[in-house]
Parts: structure tokens; sequence; C-alpha cells
């Protein structure tokens, strides 16, 4: 049981609780849920089943990063989870793909008391949806749209309303991943009675302590990367697609230059891969410069010593529903360079403390902001520490208050 605050309470052990039952429905094993899935089951009054449309969980082909990805920590245990039978199987997934069967019979075996939907636009779910309430059962969606996740033009903005009127009505309560997801099911016509914060977050403690281990041997990989440890170091994790704007960095960074000739006195350092990055390579090799690394792809056990590495992180993306990465680096105690049109935004960096936040697709507006940032080391220190509390009220603590709050258990 849990108070206003969200901190957990003993139970008194002379009364045998009940579970709640919950089903969780989710096309695969996603790498930032499955901690979460974790967490709340091991709550003692929670019952949790997963339902996989899929599991791609040894082999995800990750179409923005061009390539299939092995995660390197488990993605299926410590929780309960069935793979659902389906007509049809899919490397992607779409509306309808892959497309399963006996949803609603597993539903009814469950004995559930409620039906929890990550995402909202996939035939299966309003399959799923429409039999859990025929059953009886409280609808919970989890989706991660916002005004700035995709342009919607007039006509799809009406769609948009007259779906979530009708939609409204099977659904009992919509969580919401932060403060623009919860303003777009308002402006949607969603009451706000019905919208409880269930939030995007990250395993706050795996990256803390792998912060804490990799931060031992900083100098090893500074060395290994043949990083001078005087310069201050810009880092960029993610994909390099046009949305990601990796290339707006790359003209920011390239405005550094005292002179238009000589490298800045920043290193920039992109971890990922993607289409644009042969391009990026292209025009950072046509510059001359040594200060531009590209290191691919890093697992999640290896991602940390690079947010232990750097000095600022910068997500310059645009139409970005939200942005983890930004989690991970305030985990790392780092302050926080991010465009406007990123959804996290307005919920983790607050403008002046824990970073800066530049006007979105404007190669400008973030050399301004990284000048700024680069200028004061102190600051930067100052900043992150700011990021590191902020994030510590943002975890899977408060993503079970919410469910709880969901369920009004």
């Amino acid at each position: 049981m849990y108070d206003r605050k969200g901190e957990r309470r003993v139970a008194c052990h002379c009364v045998k609780m009940r579970s709640t039952n919950i089903a969780y429905l989710v096309t695969d094993p996603i790498i930032y849920q499955v901690p979460l899935l974790r967490r709340v089951s091991s709550e003692p009054d929670i019952s949790l089943k997963v339902f996989f449309a899929r599991d791609e969980s040894a082999h995800v082909y990750d179409a923005g990063f061009g390539k299939p990805v092995v995660w390197d920590i488990p993605l299926l245990d410590g929780y309960d989870y069935e793979v659902l039978p389906a007509f049809t199987r899919s490397r992607t997934t779409s509306f309808t793909r892959p497309l399963n069967y006996d949803v609603a019979s597993k539903l009814k075996q469950g004995q559930f008391d409620a039906l929890w939907v990550h995402g909202y636009m996939r035939w299966n779910h309003w399959l799923a949806i429409a039999a859990a309430k025929r059953l009886g059962m409280k609808v919970l969606i989890r989706d991660e749209a916002t005004e700035i996740s995709r342009l919607r033009g007039p006509i799809r903005k009406v769609m948009k309303k007259l779906f979530f009127r009708l939609f409204n009505r099977y659904v009992d309560r919509f969580l919401a991943i932060g403060s623009l997801n919860r303003d777009y099911y308002i402006r949607q016509g969603i009451p706000e009675q019905k919208i409880c914060l269930v939030p995007y977050a990250v395993d706050n403690v795996f990256f803390q302590s792998r912060v804490r281990a990799c931060s031992r041997e900083r100098q090893e990989l500074r060395e290994k990367l043949d990083l001078d440890s005087s310069r201050p170091i810009i880092l960029y994790a993610g994909k390099f697609t046009d949305r990601k704007r990796p290339t707006d960095l790359l003209s920011a960074y390239t405005n550094l230059s005292p002179d238009g000739r000589r490298e800045p006195h920043a290193y920039l350092l992109y971890v990922g891969e993607g289409e644009l990055r042969s391009e990026l390579e292209k025009r950072a090799a046509q510059l001359g410069w040594k200060s531009i690394r590209f290191v691919g792809f890093k697992n999640q056990t290896e991602i940390p010593a690079f947010y232990d590495l750097c000095d600022v992180f910068v997500m310059p993306s645009l139409s970005e529903p939200w942005g983890l990465v930004v989690n991970e680096a305030m985990n790392a105690k780092r302050p926080i360079v991010i465009s406007d049109k990123v959804g996290c935004a307005p919920d983790l960096v607050r403008h002046g403390e824990n970073g800066l936040i530049f006007r979105g697709g404007d190669p400008s507006s973030l050399h301004r902001a990284l000048v700024q940032i680069l200028s004061d080391s102190d600051r930067r220190e100052s900043m992150g520490l700011r990021s590191l509390t902020i994030i510590n009220s943002w975890s899977y603590e408060e993503d079970v208050y919410g469910l709880r709050q969901a369920l009004e258990i």
C-alpha cells in the first residue's frame, strides 16, 4: 500500500490481501519497459501477466539504427509473460501486423481485473479492449502521443477528436507519460479526472550504479578514445535519422570554431548508428579536425560510460515523443541541452537550472546554447547535480504510484 507521497507502507500481516490481476498488452519486449514490468510484478498485491504480440527479444531489427540490435540485458526475466498466437508474423509492426488471435479467451481465462494496453492505434489492441469491456474489466491506456510528436493537418486533428470521443467510452484511465501527453489527452476531450501520471522513466538504480562503476575507468576510456582530459566533451547518443537532427548538432558545433578553420576546444562525440552516419562522417572528414568521434552503437551496459565521460548531453530532435536517453544522461549528473520539440523537455529540463532549451530545427539557437553552457565549468557541474535531483523524482516508484491511482488500490 502507498501513501499520498508514493512511499510504501507495510500492510498488516494478519490480513491476507487480495491481488489485483492485471493483463498488460504490448507488441514485444521493449528495453525501457522490462524493468518497469519487473518492478510492478514485485508488488505483493498486484499480479501482472504480460501478453506480447510477438517475441523479438533476441534480435530486434531497428529501422532507425538500420540493423538488428541484440540487447545485452535479459528482457524476459522477472515477470510472467506469454506470446500470443498470430495469423501473421512480421519483422516490423503496423496497424494490422502482427495479427494475433485468441486474445479474448486469454483475458477470460485469466479472470483479470484490468487490461493495461500500451499504444492505441493497433487492430489487436482494439479487439482486446472490446473483449475486456465485455468481461467487465477496467481498461487503462498508455501512449506517447503529444502535440509535437507528429505533424497533424486540420482534417487529421478533427478525426482524432472524433476518435477520442468514441474511445473515451471504452477507456477507464489514460496513463500520461508526461505533461505534454497529459495536455494532448485533454485537448482531445478526455476528462482530466480520467488521467493519471505514469511517467516515462528508466531504471534509475541501474544507470546510477553503472555510472559509479564506469567513473573509476573514465581516464582509461579517455585515453582509449585519445581525448585530452583538459577539453570538455559534447555527447550525442541516439539514432542517426533526420528526425533526430544529428546534422544540426554538427552545424552548431562547427560554428564553435574560433576562426572557421581551427577545431573547437570542446570535443564532439557521436554514439549510435543510422542512415545519416555516412553523411555525418563525410562532413566531419571535410573539416579536417580531430575533435569529432564516431564510436558506433553502444549497448545498455556500455552507454553509461559515455554519459559519465561527457560534460554536456545534447538532444536536438524534432517531433520527439519523449527522449529516454535524456533520463539516462541525467542519472549521470549531466547538464542537458535540448530542443523544444522533445517531449520530455517541460518535465525534465528546467531552463537555466539543469540545462538549456533551444529552438528545435535552428542550429544557430543550438550554437548559442552550447556557447553558454561550455563557458562555465562550475555552472555545468551544478546543473548536473540538479539533473540528478530532478530525475530521482521521475522513476519507477512514481509509475507504481500512478498505476495504483488508476486502479484505485
